[in-house]
C-alpha cells in the first residue's frame, strides 16, 4: 500500500475537468485507488465518486493505492497534482 497526501490547488476544486483527469490517470493502473477527505472516501476510478467528496481549493486529500503497480500509480497521481492540477 502506497499513500500520498495532496492539496487541491484548482480554483474551483475537483470539479468535472480535474476530476476527469484524475480518473483517467487512475484508470491507467490495475491498483485500487482510493481518495479520502475527512470522513468521505471515493473510488479514484469513478468520476461520480470523486465528485462526491466535494473537494475544494485548499482541501487536503489522501490518495491510497493498493496493488501490483501502486508505486507507479502514486507517482503518476503526484505528478498530475503538481504539474497539471494547479490554479486555473
Amino acid at each position: 500500500m502506497e499513500k500520498l497526501t495532496v492539496t487541491v490547488k484548482t480554483k474551483s476544486g475537483l470539479h468535472a475537468r480535474p476530476a476527469s483527469m484524475l480518473v483517467g490517470t487512475s484508470k491507467n493502473f490495475s491498483s485500487n485507488i482510493t481518495l479520502q477527505k475527512h470522513n468521505k472516501s471515493a473510488n479514484g476510478k469513478s468520476i461520480m465518486s470523486v465528485l462526491g467528496i466535494a473537494a475544494k481549493n485548499g482541501d487536503s486529500i489522501e490518495i491510497v493505492a493498493e496493488g501490483t503497480d501502486e508505486a507507479a500509480a502514486i507517482q503518476a497521481l503526484k505528478e498530475l497534482f503538481e504539474e497539471k492540477l494547479i490554479l486555473e
